[in-house]
């Protein structure tokens, strides 16, 4: 479907939305049926390729059990990649600034960008190991953010992390397979979630770390989307702290971000922050992104956004408040734990309210972002370059790695040069 970016049906609520045709009510069905074939497909060589390497005692099939795990994963993400593709087109239009500082200076820019013959941007060659953070307006929040990552040089979306609810563990297929991705579940319990948080990304960054491997973890500070119901909540907590809320997002929540980046940080040496503010064309002011954008409306009704406007902010983390981590041996869970890795449990107030006056202004700032977007469809006061990134897969065999095609293949032959040697 075609639409313009200010009059399209896009810019309508749904519910006042023209019925489907019966055309796109087939491409909804073809949609739900390569969609869960792919996520079935993935999951069944989880469980009959890999979950047999996972079980054995030697190492090197630990070593092809983990390289299975991280081929899934991307081809999850390819899997992803391709539903647009196929189902709901749009692109990526990216502007970089440099720690909220203005705008990157073109030559750095270019070394970012990787482009093909045709000077069209293919990827990003950003950092390879970062935390990545953004505001959250609709569900889909994450299936771009995946993409996004597929884009990236250091083919990040085979290195993704991300924390879901513990309900979420035992969903068919999904659950399950999240399970073998070694994403985070919680409880939505701090008090007893800090703690695995904490032994989970200290153990991702230190095998990161080690192998000279990527990580990327995913978090969103809000905890949720901006809505009528949570937008009261962000305001009553204002309130309470004699600040301000915010117009476009929630008052960030800065205690989950703060534990993990002091996790990762002591174990990875060069570890990054990547802040993306993000628009969807089409979501009045003061609007909730719910009411224009699901993930039905996008991939079962056919009206894609547009576009996907996504402003970059890069900080290495070693800039950001996080406090002082060269003393802290008192507040750590000893080595001889059974989580065999030093972690925090307690972080000094002081470092705390440091770190939460950071994250406010940060998030006061995308506030500011998305206000200036609406009013003169940039989000920064200097007019930065746009890079637009179709949302295509870039090989033609990656439809296969999408329903990991290749993946029996590779575990029968190398289990076969074993088994010959």
């Amino acid at each position: 479907m075609t639409v313009d970016s200010t009059t399209g049906i896009h810019s309508l609520p749904i519910s006042q939305r023209p019925p489907t045709s019966w055309k796109q009510k087939l491409r909804a069905l073809a949609f739900f049926f390569i969609f869960n074939l792919g996520c079935s497909m993935i999951n069944a060589s989880q469980f009959v390729f890999l979950l047999p390497l996972r079980l054995l005692p030697f190492n090197w099939s630990r070593s092809l059990y983990d390289e299975g795990i991280r081929y899934t994963k991307g081809a999850f993400g390819c899997l992803l990649v391709l539903m647009c593709q196929w189902f709901s087109p749009t692109s990526l239009k990216i502007t970089f600034e440099a720690n909220g500082k203005g705008a990157i200076p073109q030559d750095v820019v270019e070394s970012i960008l990787v482009r093909d013959k045709e000077d069209k941007v293919v990827s990003l060659n950003l950092p390879s190991k970062f935390v990545y953070i953004a505001n959250h307006q609709i569900y889909a929040d994450w299936w771009y953010a995946w993409c996004f990552l597929y884009y990236m040089s250091s083919e990040a979306h085979r290195y993704i992390y991300i924390t879901l609810k513990k309900s979420l563990r035992w969903v068919p297929v999904v659950g399950w397979g999240m399970q073998f991705f070694d994403f985070i579940f919680l409880a939505r319990s701090w008090a007893s979630d800090r703690r695995q948080l904490a032994v989970h990304l200290s153990s991702l960054g230190k095998t990161a770390e080690s192998d000279q491997m990527p990580l990327a973890f995913i978090l969103y500070p809000e905890g949720t989307l901006v809505s009528k119901d949570t937008r009261p909540i962000s305001k009553k907590f204002a309130d309470k702290m004699g600040i301000n809320d915010m117009s476009h997002v929630l008052l960030p929540r800065s205690t989950g971000l703060l534990y993990s980046l002091r996790s990762l940080s002591p174990r990875i040496s060069n570890l990054h922050l990547i802040d993306v503010t993000m628009v969807y064309p089409g979501i009045p002011p003061l609007a909730y992104g719910q009411d224009y954008y699901t993930l039905r409306s996008m991939f079962l009704d056919g009206v894609a956004p547009p576009a996907v406007h996504m402003h970059l902010r890069l900080f290495k983390v070693e800039e950001v408040p996080i406090g002082d981590l060269s003393d802290t041996e008192s507040s750590k869970i000893p080595d001889t734990s059974p989580d065999k890795h030093a972690v925090e449990v307690e972080i000094p107030t002081a470092e705390k309210e440091a770190f939460d006056l950071w994250l406010r202004n940060l998030w006061q700032e995308k506030d500011e972002s998305i206000g200036r977007f609406h009013r003169s469809g940039r989000f920064s006061e200097e007019k930065l370059p746009v890079f637009e990134v179709p949302l295509k897969l870039r090989r033609t065999r990656e439809i296969f790695d999408a329903f990991c095609f290749f993946l029996p293949a590779t575990v029968i032959g190398y289990l076969w040069s074993k088994l010959k040697a």
